[in-house]
């Protein structure tokens, strides 16, 4: 009788998340997140930036402060084209990742105009120890992190391709950048983004739980001088990689950054 009684219980809570409609973000049991930022110090990354050796942390842009991880530019007086990265140590293929962000503050001076209120998270991103001394980015798909000021619309978790190309609606996307449907975040609130990294199947960009972008066949670029190296054979299907956070100008806090991996289909 016992075993009887909770098989009906639990019959109407299965036909209640069968229908929930595809938007919103299903969230996953909290306690099977991993953590990838501790929340102490910057342990299992290693910076890259442009121009400079790979772990040297330039000027202490990458630090971890009252809990936040921040990208700091205290220490510059011009930006100086570096370009950063900070790479977490180990890749991943089936996977999704989560993360708080919020920017603060002042764009250094001599940074580009386009770079103002940008970061973003690399995904399926080349090894940080193939990169090119001067290289400014690594090869990877970008879930790009944009913050807006005044009446002007300006999305975020938009998908940069960075020596690479992605599939959408059935077409190939060669532009730089393609915009996603989510709201604008001005000031300095914070954001909660998530990517879901399904292989070389597909990709879905979710803000605030609502899923705003999603593409297939995340590939390299055959034409891209950084991208040709790392091609061996004819699939061009980018499977896995590493996850990187960018320093390209604007002061930005991490507060939470998280991975919950993924059984593959």
């Amino acid at each position: 009788m016992t075993k009887y009684f909770l098989l009906l219980v639990a019959l109407p809570l299965v036909g209640v998340v069968s229908f929930q409609g595809p938007d919103p973000e299903p969230p996953p049991p909290k306690d099977e997140w991993i953590q990838i930022f501790n929340g102490e110090n910057l342990e299992g990354w290693t910076p890259k930036f442009a121009g400079i050796e790979l772990g040297v942390n330039y000027k202490n842009t990458f630090r971890v402060e009252d809990g936040l991880l921040k990208i700091s530019y205290e220490n510059y007086d011009q930006f100086d084209d570096r370009f950063g990265h900070l790479f977490y140590e180990q890749p991943y293929s089936h996977y999704k990742i989560r993360a708080e962000y919020r920017f603060v503050g002042e764009q250094i001076p001599g940074a580009p105009d386009w770079a103002w209120r940008n970061n973003g998270l690399k995904l399926h991103s080349q090894p940080p120890e193939t990169m090119g001394r001067d290289q400014d980015s690594p090869v990877s798909i970008e879930v790009q992190l944009l913050g807006g000021e005044g009446p002007e619309e300006r999305t975020t978790a938009n998908m940069c391709s960075m020596g690479t190309h992605v599939v959408i609606d059935g077409a190939l996307i060669t532009e730089h950048c393609y915009n996603s449907t989510s709201e604008t975040y001005r000031g300095d609130q914070w954001v909660t983004v998530t990517a879901e990294v399904r292989g070389g199947e597909v990709v879905r960009h979710y803000v605030e739980g609502t899923e705003v972008l999603s593409y297939t066949s995340p590939q390299y670029d055959t034409t891209d001088s950084n991208a040709k190296p790392l091609v061996t054979g004819d699939d061009l299907l980018l499977e896995e990689g590493y996850i990187a956070i960018q320093a390209e100008s604007h002061p930005t806090h991490f507060r939470s950054i998280e991975v919950l991996p993924l059984e593959e289909n």
